[in-house]
């Protein structure tokens, strides 16, 4: 007989009964004859799924046990807590837990604090609230280049530093007063590097005339010469320990150079476009560049060759900075910091917030880094936890043009105490923390956000 000639009660019947015979009456853990929904079918997949995994493994249900003997001789008190905690969650089969009011056993008050799926959002509580950090102000203006001032370079012992600008000179001013004390021609074209050795009376420079100098400081005088670069150097690292002197510039390559034979060690190619920035440290990766080209590559010196290349940026990348202490180095391009973890180069976190096209980034030991942008713009952050606790603009001297709010180069003295600034207004700014400030005047401004952008 067919099911259409039944009324529909007996059409379910019917069907409900076939599928017990099809099925076996084993797994259906409801009465066929009252079932108006599909909860057969959920019931037959639960007991078909789940049956053989009911009862743990002997070994795994020792180990439960031991677990649940060692958690009986917390206090009263702890255990209650957790009872409260997991009362409603054992008697239901299903992943998502059941809100109050919908059978899942638990008061309004208990449901509160309960995740609601086992694929939960992380919690925003769990952020590192970023460690406080006093603003920093102005406190000096430096005027005497005639050209922008596009390197910076502070000597070992915190005396003086040096400055190079697009009127092809170098001068070297008085830390503490702001003097000038000296001023070296030799370059044709703008000074877009420079560098005081640690451990020599020997101070490097590099321009876009494709030279590369080094001044003997105690007759003020070149005394050696690089020559290879076929196009401007726009930059330039000493290794911290080894008598090597790395440039990178137009020309798309680094090269390592014996400061002494003056010999070309090793020519690094790989990237595609201008090396824009250059940084040395004692291990590897012991250079790491940036270049036009949007990527930041990590170099084996030893082996002469790339260890690994980091594409996460959109834009060129214009700066970089190491961590004094730690070991890891930030990078920045147009409107994007990122922080890495050394050897491998590893993503740790975005600094976001600065739109602008960020010439330069400087760290110092109190964990504060710097960048500085093409508008002006000045941007502190706090480096563990990648918050901007401030924000401020240049202001380009009087008489300058709008368009020279810029900032090409900086770097923190010795001490981090003082932030050196080079701008686009033929200025050098020295800046200072404010030493009335205190987290009461100045409180963190700061709300844990929800997630995490990964790149």
């Amino acid at each position: 007989m067919s099911l259409a000639s039944h009324s529909p009660d007996e059409a379910v019947r019917a069907s409900a009964k076939r599928t017990a015979d099809l099925f076996g009456t084993d797994y259906l853990m409801v009465n066929p004859t009252t079932l108006t929904d599909e909860s057969i079918g959920i019931s037959y997949r639960r007991r078909a799924e789940y049956d053989d995994v009911k009862e743990l493994p002997r070994a795994l249900a020792e180990v439960q046990a031991k677990a649940a003997a060692g958690r009986s001789k917390r206090p009263k008190i702890q255990q209650q807590a957790q009872q409260g905690a997991g009362d409603g969650s054992g008697a239901s089969m299903s992943l998502v837990k059941r809100p109050a009011g919908e059978g899942a056993g638990v008061g309004a008050e208990g449901s509160a604090d309960q995740p609601k799926s086992l694929i939960q959002r992380p919690s925003a509580t769990k952020q590192q609230k970023p460690e406080w950090h006093a603003p920093w102000k102005l406190m000096r203006v430096i005027s005497g280049h005639l050209g922008w001032v596009r390197a910076l370079a502070v000597e070992p012992n915190n005396q003086w530093f040096a400055s190079g600008a697009g009127d092809r000179t170098i001068k070297i001013w008085d830390l503490a007063t702001g003097s000038l004390r000296l001023t070296l021609t030799g370059h044709i074209s703008t000074v877009r590097g420079l560098a005081v050795s640690p451990r020599h009376p020997y101070l490097f420079s590099c321009g876009e005339d494709k030279m590369v100098k080094c001044w003997d400081l105690e007759t003020n005088k070149v005394i050696r010469h690089y020559h290879g670069h076929l196009s401007g150097v726009y930059t330039l690292a000493l290794h911290p320990r080894l008598d090597l002197l790395v440039t990178g510039g137009r020309d798309g390559v680094c090269r390592v150079w014996d400061m002494r034979t003056r010999s070309n060690v090793h020519v690094l190619a790989g990237h595609k476009g201008t090396v824009a920035d250059i940084k040395c440290q004692e291990a590897d990766p012991q250079v790491i560049s940036g270049s036009l080209d949007a990527t930041v590559r990590l170099w084996d010196l030893a082996a002469g060759k790339s260890m690994g290349v980091l594409t996460h940026h959109k834009k060129g990348v214009r700066g970089l900075a190491t961590h004094p202490s730690e070991f890891t180095f930030a990078s920045a391009s147009t409107g994007s910091i990122k922080q890495w973890k050394c050897p491998e180069g590893a993503f740790m976190q975005n600094f976001d917030g600065q739109n602008a096209v960020i010439n330069t980034l400087s760290v110092n030991n109190e964990n504060v880094m710097f960048s500085g942008g093409d508008n002006g713009s000045m941007s502190f952050w706090d480096w563990k936890t990648g918050h901007q606790f401030q924000s401020i603009d240049s202001l380009a001297q009087p008489g300058s043009l709008e368009a020279e709010a810029g900032i090409m180069a900086s770097t923190f003295d010795r001490t981090g105490l003082r932030l050196i600034t080079g701008e686009a207004d033929k200025t050098i700014k020295v800046w200072k923390q404010d030493e009335q400030a205190t987290p009461e005047t100045h409180p963190v401004n700061w709300a844990p956000s929800l997630g995490r952008q990964r790149y």
